[in-house]
């Protein structure tokens, strides 16, 4: 397998929600938590150049970002990346949720933890809307027969 895919820290998608809560509530405001999840898009494994192309865009988000995924032992695992700082983050953000799971975890997996956790609405708008879109994009990956 590719090491640009991303092997999840937590066991399940809800240790991982509930894990990232914590970490995200260790900051008093926004700009804080901001920079957090920017670190967390730099941590991401590299993504390669050669699927940086419309085949793996997301589409519905204001930056470009690509995703790929591969399945392996019945469990999706996936790779992704975006342009912009912060898109980045919220990237590697969902693989840490997503990745590494099966399609039935992912798919029992709600995104609707992005509004819990009060990101959606921290962001702007058309972030928000790209953070769902991504959310999507890896739910209906998932829904696709193995």
């Amino acid at each position: 397998m590719s090491d640009a895919y991303l092997v999840p820290q937590e066991d399940t998608a809800a240790a991982a929600i509930e894990e990232i809560e914590a970490e995200l509530g260790l900051f008093d405001d926004w700009m804080e938590r901001y920079q957090y999840i920017i670190e967390m898009g730099r941590k991401l494994p590299p993504f390669p150049e050669e699927w940086q192309d419309d085949a793996h865009r997301v589409p519905g988000c204001q930056s470009q970002v690509w995703l790929e995924a591969v399945e392996r032992d019945g469990k999706l695992f996936f790779a992704g990346a975006s342009d912009a700082a912060i898109v980045q983050g919220l990237v590697a953000l969902l693989l840490r949720v997503y990745s590494g799971r099966t399609n039935a975890e992912i798919l029992g997996t709600s995104p609707v933890f992005l509004h819990d956790m009060g990101l959606v609405k921290a962001l702007s708008t058309n972030r928000g809307n790209g953070v769902e879109a991504m959310a999507q994009a890896i739910q209906k990956r998932a829904a696709l027969p193995v």
